[in-house]
């Protein structure tokens, strides 16, 4: 009997052990979250996604201060070419259960050249792993046609993966990056997180249009597709963001290295249904 019992404590130790790890983890995870999260929290407002979305936007492109920074950047040829920029940080926590839920912005080119007033979005939802911690990651999506445009034009849900697929996008320069625009997927998505979780895979996320905040900033009597095809005007509280895709569109490249890494694509046979949505990971770019 003393040898059950002797048994039955060390199991509860170790049981004991294993919580209260699994306890330092989570809080550990949630500290290192805090920070972002807390700009997380103050971007629900247009005016405040805006803000957020110009700091979020100097971390993934090139400064021309800085032409060095192209090589570790979206390339500059990428965004010259793009019909839009999704701009949104998903906030991702759990314990066995997992939850997340992310708020941004999008912009469309218009036919001058010029960008558009911003459309909020937002996502959420449930899951469940061994996952521990949390996590705040920054997304920034480059819409490579007019098919991505105006599924966020028409309101309502996107679901990526579903009704527009995305790739892993190029970074740096040279001819691997411009061989990559040849024929590009609608969407390429780029990353950086914080916290416990490596990345985030977009497979499946569904963007929506956060209804509340548009109405709130512009009235409730402007529709989506009147945001993103110019028919409402550019706001001033925008322009911080305009002016960072300008200076890096504006970056003089011509004396940098051929410096370019094209994430490779998964073969169709393995893809999971509905499309390959692992989003490059940026972290250490800059």
């Amino acid at each position: 009997m003393s040898k059950f019992n002797s048994f039955f404590d060390k199991v509860k130790t170790q049981a004991s052990s294993a919580g209260a790890q699994a306890s330092t983890m989570f809080q550990e995870g949630s500290s290192r979250a805090a920070s972002g999260s807390q700009s997380f929290m103050q971007g629900f407002s247009l005016p405040g996604e805006s803000q957020k979305a110009a700091k979020i936007l100097r971390s993934f492109l090139a400064d021309p201060s800085h032409p060095q920074s192209a090589l570790n950047s979206v390339p500059k040829d990428v965004l010259l070419r793009c019909k839009g920029i999704a701009v949104f940080t998903i906030l991702k926590a759990g314990f066995v259960f997992s939850g997340k839920a992310g708020s941004g912005i999008v912009v469309a080119r218009l036919a001058d050249g010029s960008w558009s007033a911003p459309s909020c979005i937002a996502t959420a939802g449930v899951g469940w792993g061994l996952q521990i911690g949390a996590d705040l990651t920054e997304v920034v999506m480059i819409l490579n046609n007019d098919a991505a445009v105006k599924a966020f034009s028409r309101g309502g849900n996107v679901t990526i993966g579903g009704s527009i697929s995305a790739a892993a996008g190029p970074i740096g320069t040279g001819g691997q990056v411009a061989a990559s625009l040849v024929n590009p997927a609608p969407i390429f998505s780029y990353s950086r997180s914080k916290g416990l979780f490596a990345g985030i895979s977009l497979d499946g996320t569904v963007l929506v249009e956060r209804f509340d905040a548009n109405h709130s900033f512009y009235g409730s009597n402007v529709s989506t597709t009147d945001i993103l095809t110019g028919r409402v005007p550019a706001p001033e509280i925008a322009s911080p963001m305009y002016d960072v895709i300008e200076a890096a569109e504006g970056l003089d490249d011509s004396g940098l290295p051929a410096q370019g890494y094209v994430p490779a694509p998964v073969a169709p046979a393995s893809a999971p249904q509905g499309g390959d949505q692992t989003v490059f990971d940026s972290a250490g770019a800059h």
